[in-house]
């Protein structure tokens, strides 16, 4: 994500991993790498996108906020 010299912008996907690796993969052992790709990547598409809120969101999860989104600017 990072432009060359300009750090700020690893900082939003920095944020979302280390709520990930809170949330999910700190609680979690895994016996094989396959295992935690397909426990992390339904972590992320199911729970992470589609139910989890989001404060910075207005406490709407990303898929809610996405539909809101393009809902207004097709309206206006």
């Amino acid at each position: 994500m990072s432009r060359k010299g300009n750090c700020y912008d690893n900082a939003p996907l920095e944020s979302s991993w280390g709520e990930i690796k809170n949330e999910q993969i700190h609680n979690c052992r895994y016996a094989t790498r396959q295992e935690a790709i397909r426990d992390i990547t339904e972590y992320i598409e199911i729970f992470y996108n589609r139910q989890r809120r989001q404060a910075r969101l207005g406490f709407l999860s990303p898929a809610v906020f996405e539909r809101w989104f393009y809902e207004k600017r097709l309206a206006a």
